[in-house]
């Protein structure tokens, strides 16, 4: 949150900037090349500091430790339970995100198959026009740009963000009164109530 909401400037600049460049990298090269590029060029400036402290020791003006000591010594921020707890919450996602995709797959409930259905029909058009990593993009910029326009913004984006809940709500009112499924329910119901 502290990142999207820019409250460590340099921070959230040092992540949006890494971030982009990785992405845009990743559109004219493959994914090989960009992470092999990355990592010699984290290797490039590790292994010219480490030189360089080796060569202030041969002048005698430095003590020639490794100047990445104090990250080698700190240990990993997570612990093992702390690791336990993380593979048991991923566990339960997957296993949670499987029986909805079953329940869609298997059309447990029609309105919701078809809705599902909807949803990738929508995205056939959105693939067509957009590949995966110009979506990532923009998802990425969204995700930067929002939050903090969002709280510049919030009343007015309230207010308007209410009155298309209503619309949606009036529409979403009058779709279900016209399906059959919606009015089989409720009879269902009164039936079940009179035996």
């Amino acid at each position: 949150a502290d990142l999207v909401y820019w409250r460590d400037t340099r921070t959230s600049a040092l992540v949006f900037t890494g971030v982009m460049v990785t992405l845009l990298s990743l559109l004219h090269f493959s994914i090989v090349s960009v992470g092999s590029y990355g990592a010699l060029a984290v290797l490039g400036i590790t292994i010219t500091l480490r030189l360089g402290r080796k060569g202030l020791q041969a002048l005698r003006r430095s003590d020639g430790a490794n100047p990445f000591q104090t990250q080698l010594d700190t240990d990993l921020p997570l612990s093992q339970e702390q690791l336990e707890r993380l593979a048991t919450r991923l566990s339960q996602d997957v296993l949670a995100a499987a029986h909805t995709l079953r329940r869609l797959f298997l059309v447990e409930d029609l309105v919701d198959s078809i809705k599902f259905a909807f949803l990738f029909y929508i995205l056939t058009y959105v693939g067509a026009v957009f590949n995966g990593l110009t979506l990532l993009i923009l998802g990425v910029i969204s995700a930067f740009t929002f939050p903090l326009l969002y709280r510049q913004h919030q009343a007015q984006i309230d207010q308007y963000v209410g009155l298309v809940r209503n619309q949606l709500s009036n529409l979403r009112a009058k779709i279900q009164a016209k399906l059959p499924s919606a009015k089989a329910k409720p009879e269902a119901t009164a039936l079940a109530r009179f035996t």
